[in-house]
C-alpha cells in the first residue's frame, strides 16, 4: 500500500511545530567522598524563588546562621534577597567552598542582593542557649533586610516566627539558592569576628579553628583554661572552668543526700497533785 507523504507536511505558511524545550539540570559537582569513591553532589538552585516570583511573591529571601556548634565566640545569622537579574556564579553551601572562594563571593553578593547580619553574643547563648540564640538571631536578620520580604526559606527544621510566610528547608543551604548565599555571609562574616578575637586571646588558635572543638583547642583550653568568650555551659568548657577557676563552680546540691533535722518538742504535763502516783 503507498501512502500519501504529502498529507503528513504542513500546510504553506503553518507555523513550525518546535520541540518542547528541556529543563536545565541543575549544576553538578563531582567530589570525592570519605570511601574514596566519586560523588555527584547537586548545587543549589533558584528554582524555589522563581517558582514564587511566577505567583507573583516577592521579595523572597533565605537565612542561614554559623557558629552552632563551636565551643567560643558568638552564632551569627544572615539574611539575603538575591536579585534575579544578578546572580553571581558559584553560590554553594559555604561548607564545601574553600575560605577563598567564601571570600569572594561574599563580596558579590553583598554587592548585588539585600542582605543584613545579626550577631547573638556568647552571653546570649548562655542565657538562652544556643538553639533559642539561634532562632533569635534568624529571626531579627529578616526583620533587619532593607525590603520586608513576603516568603523567607530558612535552613533547619524550625521556621521563624516572622511577619511573612516561613519554610523551612532541611539541607537548605545546598537545596536553596538564597540559603546557600545566607549561609556564605554568615560563615565569612563570623570567621573574621573570631580572627579578631584571636588578637586578643593569643594561644587559643581561633584564627585557626574559629572556636570549634578540634584537638589543638581542646589542649589550649586544659592549659589556658576558658576566656570570657568561651561558652559557659558546653561541657569541655565547662569542664576546664572547674580545673583553672573552681571557685567560680557553684556546688550542685544533692538531692539524694540525707540531712539530720533537729526536732523539739515541748511537752506538757499538767499533774494533779491529789492523784495517787
Amino acid at each position: 500500500m503507498i501512502r500519501d507523504q504529502s498529507a503528513n507536511k504542513p500546510a504553506k505558511g503553518a507555523p513550525k511545530k518546535t520541540a518542547p524545550e528541556k529543563k536545565k539540570a541543575a549544576p553538578k559537582t563531582l567530589v570525592k567522598a570519605p570511601d574514596g569513591k566519586n560523588a555527584i553532589i547537586v548545587a543549589p538552585s533558584f528554582r524555589r524563588e522563581r517558582a514564587l516570583i511566577k505567583r507573583g511573591v516577592w521579595p523572597v529571601a533565605g537565612c542561614d546562621e554559623a557558629g552552632r556548634g563551636p565551643l567560643a565566640g558568638p552564632v551569627v545569622a544572615a539574611a539575603v534577597i538575591l536579585d534575579p537579574d544578578r546572580i553571581p556564579r558559584g553560590i554553594d553551601d559555604s561548607k564545601r567552598l574553600t575560605a577563598e572562594a567564601r571570600e569572594r563571593l561574599f563580596d558579590k553578593i553583598c554587592a548585588t542582593a539585600q542582605v543584613s547580619v545579626v550577631v547573638a553574643s556568647r552571653s546570649r547563648i548562655d542565657r538562652d542557649n544556643i538553639l533559642r540564640a539561634s532562632l533569635w538571631a534568624l529571626k531579627r536578620a529578616v526583620a533587619a533586610l532593607p525590603e520586608a520580604p513576603r516568603h523567607v526559606f530558612v535552613d533547619g527544621r524550625d521556621r521563624l516566627d516572622t511577619e511573612c510566610d516561613c519554610e523551612a528547608v532541611i539541607g537548605g543551604d545546598g537545596i536553596v539558592l538564597s540559603i546557600a548565599a545566607a549561609s556564605i555571609v554568615a560563615k565569612v562574616t563570623r570567621d573574621r569576628l573570631m580572627c579578631a578575637l584571636a588578637q586578643d586571646c593569643p594561644g587559643y588558635g581561633f584564627e585557626q579553628h574559629k572556636g570549634y572543638g578540634v584537638p589543638e583547642h581542646l589542649d589550649a583550653l586544659n592549659r589556658l583554661g576558658p576566656t570570657v568568650h568561651h561558652r559557659s555551659f558546653f561541657a569541655p568548657v565547662a569542664a576546664a572552668r572547674a580545673k583553672h577557676m573552681p571557685w567560680t563552680v557553684e556546688p550542685v546540691q544533692d538531692l539524694f543526700c540525707v540531712t539530720e533535722t533537729e526536732v523539739q518538742v515541748e511537752a506538757s504535763l499538767d499533774i494533779d497533785a491529789s492523784a495517787n502516783l
